[in-house]
């Protein structure tokens, strides 16, 4: 089994105005990394630098999150392509989500996964084979 991470589930990580998602987070990664399950695409490397560096209330700092990108990088992660980019336009259409989470779709399907962590699509909603977990419980 292959567990795809959402950029919000690895930005969560480093959330320190979001102390229970950030701690499920780090508990989700830890757990797909030990048993070889993570893995993750370029478009996800790349939104997560901008989040965390960006979007977040207490941003990381540039080195750090260079840093982390470095780490992230030695584990499985999927190169997005024409091909993914095109079928990511299709997914979209079809099935009314946005073309970035299409295009996570795409990769987690090209990579193998049988679920995507995220907090933006629907719990529970499938893909073909592609399960949606969103990893932190409602409250």
């Amino acid at each position: 089994m292959r567990r795809f991470f959402d950029t919000n589930v690895l930005v969560y990580m480093f959330d320190e105005d979001a102390p229970e998602k950030r701690d499920l987070a780090h508990q989700r990664f830890r757990a797909a990394v030990a048993d070889g399950s993570f893995v993750l695409s370029t478009q996800i490397l790349q939104e997560f630098h901008v989040a965390v560096t960006r979007k977040l209330q207490r941003p990381v700092p540039l080195e750090a999150a260079e840093a982390t990108l470095d780490e992230l990088s030695r584990l499985p992660v999927i190169l997005v392509d024409t091909t993914m980019i095109r079928a990511a336009a299709r997914t979209s259409r079809l099935h009314t989500v946005s073309f970035w989470d299409a295009l996570a779709i795409e990769a987690a399907q090209a990579a193998g996964a049988s679920e995507l962590l995220s907090e933006d699509l629907q719990d529970g909603r499938r893909f073909g084979s592609l399960l949606v977990t969103n990893p932190f419980p409602s409250d």
